[in-house]
């Protein structure tokens, strides 16, 4: 593999050091060359590094393309990758010219490149947006970056994301930390706890927020001190904020540092307050030094900060909540020292330098196979389903279904009906269509390989008979357009009218490849109908491969809703349904049943937040027993993380109950539809009565039954894996629909 960079040369900062480590390392494995528009210190460190670079100077841009064009056709290159404006500019420039892919890593927010610089912004800032949209691919150095650039319409399918890696091998500063203070002139002793940022002195870091948090938790607590490294035009400003304050005694401008590893061993926190930021090394160099951080909640900070767990997050701009940070960490040695090994372990496992190495090669492999694969041939698959409307449960159905289809082919493209496609373009980093803008949907029908109609209880006619008509529609235009057709991981029923059966029975029959189940109910279902066209396969719901949360993720987001980590909680999800209201006070009696006999907090855990936030406070009313009623619960991965803490689930949600059997959790289901006994009976599990049914006495038997259940891993994870195992076959027939090898016999 043959690589070209091209870039400006006048680079410094995050952009310089993420451009000199990598070409450095990657030279060591692969050919690169380096090709500057100036020369200066850029270009001189890159020749020390042994990065290959040459420079082409000159403001005649057509000139320095021919040289370019030339350099590349004759050096045989496999791939243009650009930084910048200047090096965009040319990528773009370059691009038909040589028939080679180009590639762009946006190491920052391209509106704020040319913050207070008018001239430049209409100028290069124009140039880089215009270039960067003629592109082939983007790569955003955080997910933060990513995320703002599907925002801001770029084609998911054509992103990747890289974070700006840090080698973790350990380091050992050259000065203790009582030496180094009194090199910088730092008023610190061993009581002393020192808050330290190292950033450009300019208004988007906003040092002033820092300095003003700072002096507010100085007042509460004396022993800080603040130690600022950097250079910038705000320095003559913040030092007149810190006399003003009356903390300039306790601040140290350190100016410009070279010694990064003396400067964090000296710290005891690290502080990042910028307004804006991608993924600065600020952060990792900090986390390898195993220092706990305050951070602004910006860019791709998240990413690495969790909040209450290896550092605290303020939202820009918020110096009390940054000085309550401060004084918490201030007070707590122990804490300090949590957070910090925590942070230190997530970025040695995570973003570290060979992280980074192994991720542009794979990114590079990736545009080289998509470069070879057939042009002009129907590619790529849709998938459709009840998505974008707020329920966690078809949220992580639809995560498993494109988690699945990467596993099959990692550069397929995939597009998803969705009620709200921004927010499914930037969760799940594919393309997206509102769910009844019927002319794209079926001008992508003529484009796409294989339709995929998406798990979750779709063919239905309880809770709507249009929906039902809609999704069957779908079905046979996708079919008449040429597709393939599947139906995932799904169930089936109940379909109520006569003429629906009859309706989806014909469009069944006639139009759907293969159909895999989650249930044997389903499986029932269309033999009722007379379905027996396509391939059926007992299968799975797709969401039972779906990972928990990190143990420490979660106990964070328990701490944060104001739950002890080591707690031990009774988990209930309720929904509203015909029958419901008069039920309701049922669950909170049974609450404070379990919390008096077994000491169990009851946890009300949402999986539609619009519907099950008001059945759970309905149910709530009256209860004695201390309880919590949880807003949402995030991500998959985060809900079912959740889960996986809850002693005993009750559930009428059906994904709560598979999130919680996968986590080995004992099970009671509440059943308002069959698909909930179907899924119990399917596992293997038996303690279930219907809405209708619904007594307290009969919910308490099955609770302790539950309780008694708790530990019992031969059965409560018996039925689960097995679940997994099957589940396979969802991916395998979608695997063979599309013609992949991947996807074998059954």
């Amino acid at each position: 593999m043959k690589v070209i960079h091209l870039i400006s040369g006048g680079d410094s900062g995050g952009a310089k050091t993420h451009v000199h480590m990598l070409l450095q390392n990657l030279s060591r494995t692969i050919e690169v060359t380096m090709v500057c528009f100036m020369e200066g210190p850029f270009s001189q460190e890159a020749r020390e590094l042994g990065i290959p670079t040459v420079v082409l100077p000159g403001r005649n841009i057509f000139r320095v393309y021919s040289q370019l064009k030339r350099m590349i056709l004759e050096g045989g290159y496999d791939l243009i990758h650009c930084h910048g404006a200047r090096g965009n500019m040319m990528g773009a420039l370059l691009r038909r010219a040589t028939g080679l892919p180009v590639v762009s890593t946006v190491h920052s927010d391209y509106r704020l490149d040319y913050l207070g610089r008018p001239l430049s912004r209409i100028t290069y800032g124009v140039v880089n947006t215009l270039s960067l949209r003629r592109l082939d691919y983007r790569i955003g150095v955080s997910d933060a970056m990513t995320d703002l650039l599907i925002s801001r319409g770029f084609d998911p399918d054509r992103l990747f994301t890289i974070y700006n890696g840090l080698d973790f091998t350990p380091r050992v500063p050259a000065l203790s930390r009582a030496e180094y203070w009194k090199s910088v002139g730092l008023n610190a002793d061993e009581s002393s706890v020192v808050v330290g940022i190292a950033a450009r002195l300019n208004p988007v870091k906003d040092i002033a927020t820092l300095v003003r948090g700072f002096a507010l938790a100085h007042a509460a607590c004396p022993q800080l001190r603040l130690l600022i490294a950097g250079d910038g035009e705000q320095m003559p400003m913040l030092k007149e904020l810190s006399d003003h304050l009356g903390v300039s005694g306790a601040v140290c401008f350190a100016g410009w540092v070279t010694d990064t590893d003396s400067f964090y061993n000296a710290l005891d926190v690290n502080t990042l307050t910028s307004l804006s930021e991608t993924f600065p090394y600020a952060l990792t160099e900090g986390a390898r030094a195993g220092l706990p951080t305050v951070a602004s909640r910006v860019g791709g900070v998240p990413y690495l900060i969790d909040h209450g767990v290896n550092g605290f997050l303020f939202q820009p701009g918020d110096a009390e909540a940054l000085s309550r940070h401060l004084i918490t960490l201030a007070r707590d040695k122990a804490l300090r020292e949590h957070m910090g090994r925590r942070l230190y372990e997530k970025g040695r496992s995570q973003f570290s330098l060979e992280s980074t190495l192994d991720r542009q090669l794979d990114i590079y492999r990736a545009i080289l196979r998509r470069k070879a694969r057939k042009a002009g041939r129907r590619d790529g698959a849709l998938v459709c389903g009840a998505y974008g409307r707020g329920n966690a449960g078809d949220d992580a159905i639809l995560e498993a279904i494109v988690r699945e289809l990467r596993q099959l082919d990692p550069d397929l493209p995939v597009w998803v009906l969705s009620r709200n496609p921004d927010s499914t373009r930037l969760t799940y980093r594919v393309n997206s269509i509102y769910t009844f803008h019927i002319p794209r949907f079926l001008w992508r029908m003529g484009k796409t390989r294989l339709y995929i109609n998406g798990g979750g209880s779709l063919m239905q006619d309880a809770t709507s008979r249009r929906s039902l008509w809609f999704y069957l529609f779908t079905i046979s235009a996708a079919k008449l357009l040429g597709n393939r057709v599947m139906m995932y991981g799904c169930g089936i029923g109940p379909i109520h009218y006569p003429s629906n059966r009859r309706l989806a029975a014909g469009v069944l029959q006639k139009r759907v490849d293969a159909i895999t189940l989650r249930d044997t109910h389903s499986r029932n279902e269309l033999e009722q109908m007379g379905v027996t066209a396509p391939e059926i396969i007992l299968s799975a719901d797709p969401t039972v491969i779906l990972p928990a949360a990190e143990s420490a993720t979660v106990d964070g987001i328990l701490e944060s809703a104001g739950l002890d980590p080591a707690g031990r909680y009774i988990g209930f999800t309720l929904r509203p349904w015909p029958g419901f209201a008069e039920k309701a006070a049922l669950f909170g009696q049974a609450a404070d049943y379990v919390y008096e006999k077994y000491g169990l907090t009851p946890v009300f855990l949402p999986i539609e937040r619009r519907l099950d936030v008001g059945a759970a406070q309905l149910a709530a009313r009256g209860m004695k027993a201390p309880h919590y009623i949880l807003e949402e619960t995030g991500s998959s991965s985060h809900t079912i993380g959740l889960f996986a803490r809850m002693q005993v689930v009750v559930s009428m949600r059906l994904h709560a109950l598979v999130f919680s059997a996968g986590q080995g959790v004992p099970l009671v289901g509440v059943v308002y539809d069959p698909k909930i006994s179907s899924f119990l009976s399917y596992i293997g599990q038996d303690l279930y009565t219907d809405l209708d049914h619904l007594t307290l006495e009969g919910l308490k038997t099955h609770l302790d039954a539950a309780v008694g259940r708790i530990g019992d891993e031969a059965f409560l994870s018996g039925g689960v894996e097995r679940l997994r195992n099957v589940e396979q076959r969802n991916r395998d027939t979608a695997g063979r629909l599309l013609g992949l090898e991947g996807g074998g016999a059954i």
